[in-house]
């Protein structure tokens, strides 16, 4: 069961929704305009639960495009709910724009309800009186700030919601969130709605015009996907202003809360450094990642091109993740980037037998002896891998026996590392190797793997050979 909750821009449209959620997922800010697409979010009240639609400010009188597309996106979330909540400011009174929202939800078929919203005090409740004219019936004094009427707005909700018919089931299954994050203006949002084949979000020349991430469900065959569209991350050196602070920081967030993630790039450019950056920052997130060279179709590049930027990827980044190539526009190559999330979701859940594992170990000894040490004087010692075994996924993690920690070398642990992916079709999964000495064996694995401490991400050095 959904609500939709619509309204003039700047009446506290999102500020209740977080109020109501207990939440803070819906971005806020003094400033008109700030929420764009339609956001759902999980509510819950007295047992019974909903998801309420966050839409951006309806204003019908501005011809600006952009707001063009966010009066299509709050009339797409009013035919997507069953109740409709409209959101208007005590404080400004009646505004046109609320008459002709009232006009438009008088003619749906929508359980209504007027949030008085801006009621922060008792003497400014008889202030909501004056809603009665928009013919919604008798509006509720609410205070996103304070929290007054909160109470009574969600006991209207679910009185409406239960005199609605009941909606079917989502189907069951495993979930693979996926998140589409790179940097502003290269197509994340296009991909999104090519993916779901409508224009679920708002796609605009201007950078910058996702500002917060969007969960969305997707069905490919009987696998359930969420997709979560981000908004652009740039160098924190260029961020502007706070709400573009904020909103990077959720498309951050989002990658953290991913199983899989597509870093989207423009073709035309290349893979450049802050992609990588993007990149990594989703590999450290422990997302399995794919690297997308989106508008393909426009630089027209040969394979030479493309065989380029994948040797850049696998110098670059230690996880090695595929760079496919896509058009969001005309849709080539789209429907193969679902399969290698799929592929990638699997890899993130599944689980290798011990005894095939074994079997992989005794094949790298066999192919690269261990390295020997000097240690306490002059005996030389040989690392030995004794056994080997997975404990753990999303994301892997394999623990192998050895008979000294001291002895381990950054490069061997890479070599098993980079065979371990070549063999098992781990490109961009992140994986976790313990070694663990045989001393310790039966303790508690710690939260924290004691593995070989590999190199920092290189800025300084990412910048002066992104663009040879």
């Amino acid at each position: 069961m959904k609500v939709a909750v619509v309204g003039y821009p700047n009446v506290g449209k999102s500020s209740l929704i977080n109020r109501l959620t207990g939440t803070r997922e819906a971005v806020v800010h003094e400033r008109p305009g700030v929420t764009r697409d339609r956001k759902e979010l999980e509510c819950e009240w007295n047992g019974r639960q909903f998801k309420l639609i966050d839409t951006g400010g309806v204003d019908f009188q501005d011809e600006d495009p952009l707001a063009s597309s966010i009066r299509d996106q709050a009339k797409a979330g009013l035919a997507d709910a069953q109740v409709a909540v409209l959101v208007v400011d005590v404080r400004a009174g009646i505004r046109p724009g609320d008459e002709e929202m009232a006009d438009l939800l008088r003619r749906s078929p929508l359980g209504m309800i007027v949030a008085a919203n801006k009621c922060d005090g008792v003497d400014e409740i008889p202030l909501a009186a004056e809603f009665h004219r928009l013919g919604l019936g008798a509006p509720i004094p609410v205070s996103a700030a304070q929290g007054l009427g909160s109470g009574d707005l969600l006991d209207r909700i679910v009185e409406l919601l239960d005199l609605s018919p009941p909606t079917p089931d989502e189907p069951d299954g495993d979930t693979v969130r996926l998140a589409i994050i790179g940097r502003p203006n290269v197509g994340k949002s296009s991909l999104v709605n090519r993916f779901l084949g409508e224009e679920r979000v708002i796609v605009s020349a201007l950078a910058g015009t996702t500002r917060d991430a969007i969960d969305m469900p997707l069905m490919v065959g009987e696998r359930k996907l969420t997709l979560v569209d981000t908004a652009g991350m740039r160098r924190q050196s260029k961020v502007a202003d706070s709400i573009e602070y904020y909103t990077a920081l959720r498309s951050q967030r989002a990658a953290e809360r991913a199983d899989v993630a597509l870093v989207v790039c423009d073709a035309r450019e290349g893979v450049t450094a802050q992609d990588l950056r993007v990149a990594e920052l989703a590999m450290k997130a422990g997302c399995a990642t794919a690297i997308v060279l989106n508008k393909w179709d426009v630089r027209e590049g040969s394979e030479d091109d493309l065989d380029h930027e994948r040797a850049r990827v696998a110098e670059k980044l230690r996880l090695r993740p595929r760079v496919l190539t896509a058009s969001a526009l005309t849709g080539r190559h789209v429907a193969r980037l679902l399969t290698e999330v799929l592929a990638l979701g699997d890899r993130m859940a599944g689980r290798i037998p011990t005894a095939e594992l074994n079997r992989f170990l005794a094949e790298a000894v066999q192919a690269r002896q261990p390295p020997v040490g000097t240690r306490r004087g002059s005996s030389q010692h040989r690392l030995k891998l004794i056994y080997m075994a997975q404990i753990g996924e999303r994301p892997p993690r394999f623990a192998i026996q050895i008979n000294s920690r001291a002895r381990v070398t950054r490069d061997y642990a890479y070599f098993l590392e980079n065979r371990l992916r070549a063999r098992y079709g781990m490109d961009g999964v992140p994986l976790v190797i313990d070694f663990v000495e045989r001393g310790q064996r039966g303790r508690e694995v710690p939260a924290r793997p004691p593995r070989v401490d590999f190199p920092d991400f290189d800025d300084d050095h990412l910048e002066q050979t992104a663009n040879p």
